[in-house]
């Protein structure tokens, strides 16, 4: 009998994944469907030129359609906390500032430099830390541009999808300095994000399953 429902719950679990992923490769859907209400946004801000880059993507933002906003940072990374809060203050609107946004701080999944063989570990804490973040906020979006901090989280919300939890878009901008191969990152969410933006066509070109969108930049 333990056996059985172990069987019944292992093909329902195999069957929900292979139906998300279907979704997410082949369904005609908008990631961010035109709508008048809001839309809750994770945005996960990396560090150095991630932050830079993703910071002049939000600046053409629409404050008031994507709000509330859950910024996610790596904990040992204060300029780019810093940045969010001159980017609130001074590029959204009046009515927006500091009641639609929130910052929230986890565990750095992998240093520069750190070896593939320790960074499991640190995004295993990574990823254990972003559970109760992701919980609570239960974004409808997230909007992530290369840092290792973004994976952690895209998994969580990609397993709370699987379980119907949330059905939380995934949306990844590849950095512009990536010009012939994807980050690691990269080739990690392009398994299961939604939309998998590169700005260098022959990116596209290579990875069948990204879309070229230009220079933002």
């Amino acid at each position: 009998m333990i056996c059985f429902l172990l069987f019944v719950l292992l093909f329902s679990f195999g069957a929900r994944l292979l139906y998300v992923l279907y979704c997410m490769r082949y369904s005609d859907r908008e990631v961010v469907p035109r709508r008048y209400q809001s839309l809750k946004t994770a945005i996960i801000i990396g560090s150095g030129g991630h932050t830079a880059e993703m910071i002049r993507l939000l600046q053409g933002l629409n404050s008031v359609h994507f709000s509330p906003r859950l910024y996610i940072v790596a904990s040992n990374d204060t300029s780019s906390e810093v940045k969010i809060y001159t980017l609130e203050e001074t590029c959204f609107t009046m009515s927006e500032k500091g009641v639609s946004y929130k910052v929230f701080k986890i565990p750095r999944s992998r240093n520069v430099g750190q070896s593939y063989i320790t960074s499991v570990l640190t995004t295993c804490i990574s990823l254990f830390a972003t559970i109760p973040i992701m919980g609570f906020g239960r974004p409808e979006l997230i909007i992530c541009n290369g840092p290792g901090t973004c994976v952690p989280v895209c998994i969580v919300a990609f397993i709370m999808r699987i379980f119907c939890i949330t059905d939380t878009k995934i949306v990844y901008v590849e950095s512009i300095c990536r010009v012939r191969t994807l980050s690691l990152s990269g080739r990690i969410l392009l398994l299961f994000a939604d939309d998998v933006f590169v700005q260098w066509p022959m990116l596209q070109e290579r990875y069948r399953r990204t879309k070229y969108i230009g220079r933002l930049t």
